[in-house]
This record gives C-alpha cells, structure tokens and sequence, in this order.
C-alpha cells in the first residue's frame, strides 16, 4: 500500500507539474510578446538616422564654419567644407565644378568680413535660388585690421623710446615707415589687403565669445531652412555654446595675470583674441599670410623684440614659418605654433583635434611666452 500510495503520490505530483509548466509557458510567451510589442512602440526613431533625403545640404566656406555648422546641425544636415583640407583659404578660389555644388545647396555657411573673396560671385550666382545664406559675422563689430595693427606697432615702439630712431631710418634709409600708408610699397601692402579682405579684420572666430555670437547666427538660418528641425538645432546649439563658454573663462582665467601682455605673431590674425583678454599683438605682417614683410618692418620687429625681451616668436600652420624663424633666429628667441585654424593640419586630424582642442593649445602657447 505504501509504495501504491507513493506512485500515485508521485504521478499527481508529475501531472500538477506539467500543468504549471504549460501555464507558465503561456505566460511567458504572452509576456514576451508583450514586451516585443513595447520595444516597438518605444522612441526608437530618436536613435535611427535621418534619412539623406530629409537632410539638409550645407556647404560652409572653410573650417571654423563647418565646425560651427556641423555642432548645430547634428546628423540632421550633411556638412561640406568647400576648403581642402591643409589648404590656406585665403589662396582658395572656387572651381565651376564647385560653384556648381554651392548654388545646388540648401545652405551656404560663410564668415564674411572680407574672408571670402569669392563669396559675391556665389551670391549673384545663387540669386533667385531657394539657397538659404549664412554671413556668420554679420551684426558683429568688425576691426579695420590693417591700420590699427600699424597703430598699434607704432605705440608700442614709442612706449620703448624707439619711434623717432625707427621712423628717421625707415623715411632716411628705406623712404617708408610703418605707418606711411601713402608711400608705394605701403600702398601695395593695402592693395594686397583689399584683394584679400578690403583692409577687414574677418579673423573673428579666434574669440569664443564671437564664435559664440557666430553659432547663434547659424542655428538661426538653419532654423529658417528647416523650421520642423529649430527645436533641434537650438538644443545643439546651446549645448555647443555652454562649451565655447566654457573655453571663454579658460581664456579668461588663464590670460589675467601674465608678465607681459604683448606678443609677436607672423600676420594680423589675433586682433579680437587680443582684445578680448586685454593682450597686444605685435604683427610683422598685415592681415594677409602671404603678405611679406618690408625691410623696414622687419628692422622694427627686431627693435621690438630686443627692447622687450621677447623670447617666443609665433608663426601658425598652413604657411611658411620662414620671416618668423629669421627673426628669432636674430634675436635669440624661439618659434612657436600660435594656430589661427583656418584649416585643420594632418597631424590635426591624426590628433582628433577640433577648434576647442586647438584654442587650448593657443591658450597654452600664450601663457608660456607671456610669463617667460
């Protein structure tokens, strides 16, 4: 009877546990349908990429700009530097094969103040067209570059006691001083200004607080081109922003209380950067990369340097460091990078660095000579 009564013990116990086992599975495949059909319905779309024919096509002048752009723009736009990569743009004119892809677009990003020389020929190209156009400067105070950098220079070797010397040599030796705008080799020196940025300052985007001022120019015509995406574009825009702030204070910060607060540059490039944190460049040559130095202004940057014993020379990428190696050479000072980023470099690229990365390392490069 024991063992009777333990076998049918035993065989209700195995059909009770196949019973629940069957209504668990029920269970559990219900459950897991459940969930498939939640996992369906979840804001996945958020993640998916946008579809290349709902993004809009932007073309941007030169480097800063597509950075700008492309932190604004997110994944909902396919940003195109017309620039190559390594290339100055100062030097850079379009082709028809890239006229073609500027006048196509939804978007045109450029800087302005004279920074595109070739951007007039697009606009009057482009002109009855739906292309929206982005003046990233524009509603910003432009510096007249080339006459207040002269001024500057000229201040400053008055401040050592050397503007009289330097001005009877350079109208006794030479016929021409810094300032002589009138004389023909200044009037060429203009002349090559204006071809390039008609004797503007464009070199805005080496202040954060106007690259700031930039960015906020460009989420607003990308929120015109594409008002179903404004929400977005303002989100990444202030995101980007909170990070130019950011940079902003670093600058701030770490600019205040150096030793000295003049530094030579090889051109003009540094004006607002200067301005902005209470520095002053010393330019030994005007706006233009490839504008040479004269003689006389040469001699005037050796005065300098040796009256304030200057110990770092800077010169920045994309262009012969050449004039500022001869002058450190002379003086028995360094050469330094100090990166105007008008294009990435290779070694750029290699290094993952973007404009926040690069204006650290100026930032740093800067603190280093002005405490020297």
């Amino acid at each position: 009877m024991k063992s009777k009564f333990n076998f049918r013990h035993l065989a209700v116990l195995s059909l009770s546990t196949l019973l629940i086992a069957a209504g668990c599975g029920k269970n559990n495949s219900a459950d897991s349908a459940a969930t498939a059909a939640t996992a369906s319905n979840a804001p996945a779309a958020e993640t998916t990429a946008v579809p290349a024919a709902d993004k809009l096509d932007i073309k941007v002048s030169f480097y800063p700009m597509y950075e700008f752009t492309k932190n604004v723009a997110g994944e909902l736009a396919d940003v195109e530097v017309l620039v190559p990569a390594g290339m100055e743009p100062h030097d850079w004119e379009p082709t028809a094969q890239d006229m073609a892809k500027i006048t196509d677009a939804d978007v045109l990003v450029y800087n302005g103040a004279g920074m595109e020389g070739w951007v007039e020929q697009v606009l009057d190209s482009a002109s009855g067209s739906k292309m929206v156009t982005v003046e990233a400067s524009k509603g910003l105070e432009i510096r007249e570059g080339s006459e207040e950098e002269a001024d500057a220079h000229s201040h400053e070797h008055e401040e050592a006691g050397h503007a009289g010397e330097a001005h009877d040599h350079e109208h006794g030796e030479a016929g021409h001083a810094e300032e002589a705008h009138d004389h023909e080799e200044g009037e060429h020196a203009e002349e090559g200004h204006a071809h390039n940025h008609g004797g503007l300052d464009p070199h805005v985007w080496l202040a954060p607080e106007l690259a700031i001022q930039e960015v906020r120019t460009i989420e607003a015509a990308l929120s015109a081109a594409s008002p179903a995406n404004s929400a977005a574009f303002k989100a990444n825009a202030e995101a980007y922003i909170a990070k130019l702030e950011a940079l902003h204070q670093e600058f701030q910060d770490g600019l205040k209380d150096t030793k000295r607060k003049d530094f030579i540059t090889q051109h003009a490039a540094f004006g607002y950067l200067a301005e902005a944190y209470g520095l002053t460049q010393v330019p030994i040559a005007g706006l233009s990369p490839e504008q040479e130095p004269s003689a006389a202004q040469m001699a005037g940057i050796v005065e300098f340097a040796k009256a304030h014993d200057v110990k770092t020379i800077f010169f920045e990428t994309l262009v012969s460091s050449s004039v500022a190696d001869t002058i450190a050479q002379e003086i028995g000072a360094k050469a330094a990078v100090l990166n105007p980023i008008e294009g990435l470099t290779d070694e750029d690229r290699s290094n993952n660095l973007d404009y926040i990365g690069i204006m650290r390392q100026n930032l740093e490069a800067l603190k280093t000579a002005l405490n020297e």
